[in-house]
């Protein structure tokens, strides 16, 4: 009998849950070996969303907290280093908060929200009150912490100086019951601010969070060392200030690269334990190619939710499951600056895979993302969009790391192009009257000023087929707004698949074939375009639907260039 496989941890980021519960769990614990041999008073890590941070410090209060079960812990790295775990094991008392879900329309709702996560870590504590360690006042400062609002359950009441001192008054009240000074672990720090950020109420969030921080994490003598997670390492003169060179490990950084995210070995292990090892060049191609450090990483988001469907369908084609968890709002306003020639061409290098030289800025607030340029080149970088393949001091070689982010680059490429098609009808309807027409020279002509205008992709690292599909998408995103034509991509039709095929209100059936024409010979592949169409009898369907014309068009395209030739045939 076939033993079962363990479960696939989808969105699970809770590290007890993982290790009793049949999940595979990917050993991240030499993390916990390595930041105690190295830790600051005050730790940050900066990563990407979607690459482990959660699941890191859900596992690093497991192993500290006072209570700790170490059997949760057999046969994991971490368990060879035996004087870590006798020293460090279920020794301290942990403050552990998670700002993700700080998600307010206004400063008000957002306030709640950082209140709720405070307060329901704080209830994790109600021994507090049941010992006579702790004064009566000290019992009151922690009532504070956990009063509820009668009227709406759920809803924590603390004043604005009450959550301002928080952390430290919930470290201080631990140490003070245990004689321990405490850990506090706070993940995705920065989320209130970005959201506070988008929704205008920045300065207010920004506000409360240095006072919370500067008390739990500057005059705090009950803190024995604290680790935060988030994307971004905001500006120290924005949050940090006056904390004593808090120890900030990110991207860019070599050391911790391989505990975020999963490495080529442990992506290959994966896929071979799930009997997927015949999927690794897929995987390999859509997943990896982000550089922590000098370390080589997959999403691992992307990975596991793959390896899922896999599981079910092993013919299931890869998903952009990383671009889903968020809007991706930052290469919206990445390709909208993107208004120089300079810079157009560098997204073009960027989405043809090649790299571009640029100074990385590591410290910005969240009002500065979009200030400049330069600014959202590091926001790119910072985020995960982009990767480094090598740098010089502060310049780094940037690319896009693999082809879920590129067919991001690209899909907001197209959705901006198609915005500007319905800002310029008369274009519109200049380009679809030509064609209608069979004016194939205008057609050559328009077509040309809109590959001018637009973002070229031309990849050099995939197929050429799949170099054409972006002609073949301008193509659609033109024709797509004559209401009154019906218009179909890859429709079958005789012995094969026409790239577009379109029947228009007067009778007039369009076939459209495009070709890429790698050595530049535009005639050539014109002319097997137009082969293609005759040969496979593209026409054939056009007829039988009562078109009386049919127009067959083969364009051949070459970065920014295009030919376009035309041969028309009536029904006899």
């Amino acid at each position: 009998m076939e033993t079962a496989r363990m479960k696939l941890p989808v969105g699970i980021e809770n590290f007890e849950e993982i290790r009793t519960e049949g999940f595979y769990y990917v050993d991240k614990t030499s993390l916990i070996a390595d930041l105690l041999h190295n830790w600051g008073k005050v730790n940050l890590f900066t990563r990407p969303r979607r690459f482990g941070k959660s699941l890191n410090m859900s596992m690093l209060r497991t192993f500290l907290e006072i209570g700790c079960d170490s059997r949760l812990f057999d046969g994991l790295n971490i368990s060879s280093e035996k004087e870590i775990c006798q020293t460090y094991m279920g020794k301290f008392p942990v403050v552990w908060v998670s700002l993700k879900d700080v998600d307010g329309d206004d400063f008000t709702s957002a306030y709640s929200m950082v209140c709720s996560a405070v307060g329901s870590e704080a209830l994790r504590f109600q021994f507090l009150l049941e010992n006579d360690r702790l004064s009566e006042p000290e019992k009151e400062m922690y009532r504070q912490l956990v009063t509820i609002d009668k009227k709406n359950e759920g809803i924590f009441l603390m004043s604005e100086a009450v959550l301002s001192g928080s952390l430290k008054v919930l470290s201080m009240l631990l140490h003070k019951y245990y004689g321990k000074k405490a850990v506090i672990l706070i993940d995705e720090y920065d989320v209130p601010l970005a959201k506070a950020n988008e929704r205008g109420y920045y300065d207010q969030m920004t506000a409360l969070i240095r006072k919370m921080f500067g008390q739990a994490l500057k005059t705090n003598d009950s803190l024995y060392f604290a680790v935060l997670t988030g994307c971004l390492r905001v500006a120290k003169e924005s949050i940090f200030t006056g904390l004593n060179n808090p120890q900030v490990l990110s991207i860019a950084d070599v050391e911790f690269g391989e505990y975020f995210g999963f490495t080529d070995q442990e992506v290959r292990k994966l896929l071979e334990y799930y009997g997927l090892s015949g999927q690794y060049g897929m995987v390999k191609e859509w997943y990896d190619g982000y550089r922590f450090g000098n370390t080589e990483i997959y999403c691992p988001w992307d990975v596991i939710s793959y390896c899922k469907k896999l599981c079910a369908d092993k013919s299931a084609l890869p998903e952009n499951f990383w671009a889903n968890t968020s809007s991706n709002d930052v290469v919206k306003h990445f390709i909208g600056m993107a208004d120089s020639g300079a810079t157009r061409k560098e997204i073009e290098r960027l989405v043809a895979g090649e790299t571009v030289a640029k100074e990385i800025h590591q410290e910005l607030t969240y009002k500065e993302l979009y200030h400049s340029i330069g600014n959202v080149w590091s926001v790119l970088f910072m985020t995960g969009y982009l990767t480094q393949r090598g740098r010089s001091e502060d310049v780094f070689q940037l690319a896009i790391p693999n082809m879920e982010i590129r067919k991001i680059f690209t899909g907001q490429i197209m959705k901006l192009f198609e915005e500007s098609m319905q800002r310029d009808g008369d274009a519109v309807n200049s380009f679809c009257g030509a064609l209608q027409n069979g004016d194939a020279s205008s057609v050559e002509e328009k077509f040309t000023e809109y590959l001018k205008k637009t973002i070229s992709i031309r990849d050099t690292f995939v197929k050429k087929q799949t170099k054409e599909n972006f002609y073949h998408g301008i193509l659609l995103g033109i024709l797509g707004f004559k209401a009154s034509w019906d218009v179909s991509s890859n429709k079958e039709a005789g012995d094969g698949y026409s790239d577009i095929q379109v029947e228009t209100d007067d009778e007039t059936g369009i076939i459209i074939e495009v070709k890429y024409a790698q050595d530049a010979d535009l005639d050539a592949q014109c002319r097997k375009a137009l082969k293609q169409i005759e040969a496979a009898g593209y026409a054939k369907q056009l007829y039988d639907e009562g078109m009386r014309t049919v127009l067959k068009y083969g364009i051949a395209c070459y970065k920014k260039r295009c030919r376009v030739v035309l041969e028309k045939e009536k029904l006899q």
